[in-house]
């Protein structure tokens, strides 16, 4: 049977603070039809998808923001989502705000298969940012005010996308891309695809020193390639764009290949819809060769990357004489 399927990355133009979830689902709407009519079988749509990127605002009683997180899906107003997935009969990877039962807020995303149930869950994990106003910084990045670190871990599941069969898939969110930790655990769960959302500013806003705006999109992208690369998968990168309430997101969603080459970009800061074609069995070659983990992994070697969070200074080596 083959294991081809197409991938798409539905590429989001920025949703304004003012705007309803109702504004931002009728857009994904109207690309998951683009995406049915271009052959489609999964869609994958940006970090925080329903609403705008809502930590660059301080709020000092968390129950004021508490009408930017879900607490159910599907919801009346992404209810429509789950419809469009049945009736295209076409998946999709969605991320979001989430408030649990009990009060926890989370950086979420979720596969949800055609039928409408979810098979997938990730919460984010590695949250960059600051948890208290900063009066430094040009925009606040509060995530770690309004998101705990996520408590899933990084799983993987077998699951069944369009003509492909089973397919062994899993997720990031945003900064996590940045961290080769997060591929690995991946990787070695033997994942194939990986569906990833961010919402990152051509600004790094942390004031301590210059960062040039071509390189934002590069290490974006970079990451990705060589997450993709050494982990024998292919991978969908997808991003709000354009100047959302007057900040700027740079866009250039991708998918990567297991050679980490890029397949498709997107070119515009606006609703875009990118797709490829995935021919799974391309993660066989990585997977059986330089990337086969169980022949040259060497965890014994790698303590120290479990043994602390933070980094430590090297002996100083001095002469003996």
């Amino acid at each position: 049977m083959s294991r081809k399927l197409v991938l798409a990355a539905a590429q989001l133009g920025p949703i304004q603070r003012a705007e309803g979830r109702e504004v931002a689902v009728a857009r994904m709407v109207a690309l998951m039809e683009t995406a049915h009519r271009r052959g489609a079988d999964v869609v994958v749509f940006p970090e925080l998808a329903l609403t705008t990127f809502f930590p660059r605002w301080y709020e000092e009683d968390l129950t004021n923001a508490d009408h930017w997180y879900e607490t159910a899906l599907p919801s009346n107003a992404t209810a429509p989502l789950f419809e469009a997935a049945r009736k295209f009969n076409i998946g999709f990877h969605l991320g979001y705000a989430e408030r649990t039962p009990d009060g926890r807020r989370f950086n979420t995303a979720v596969y949800v298969h055609p039928s409408g149930e979810v098979v997938l869950k990730y919460r984010k994990i590695h949250l960059p940012g600051h948890s208290e106003y900063d009066p430094t910084r040009t925009v606040q990045h509060l995530e770690k005010r309004y998101f705990e670190v996520g408590d899933l871990g990084f799983p993987v599941v077998r699951a069944p996308i369009g003509n492909a069969g089973p397919v062994n898939i899993g997720m990031m969110i945003c900064n996590d891309r940045r961290w080769p930790e997060a591929w690995r655990s991946l990787g070695m769960q033997q994942v194939e695809l990986v569906m990833l959302g961010y919402n990152t500013p051509s600004l790094n806003m942390e004031n301590r020193g210059f960062e040039a705006h071509h390189l934002r999109v590069f290490h974006n992208h970079l990451s990705i390639q060589a997450g993709c690369y050494q982990n024998a998968c292919f991978g969908v990168g997808v991003a709000k764009a354009g100047t959302e309430d007057g900040h700027e997101l740079f866009g250039h969603s991708i998918i990567v290949n297991p050679s980490g080459e890029i397949m498709a970009q997107a070119t515009s800061w606006d609703d875009e819809l990118i797709v490829a074609e995935a021919d799974l069995d391309m993660c066989k070659l990585g997977r059986t060769t330089i990337f086969d983990f169980a022949r040259h992994r060497r965890p014994e070697a790698y303590g120290r990357i479990l043994a602390s969070a933070g980094s430590e200074a090297p002996e100083e080596w001095a002469p003996k004489s």
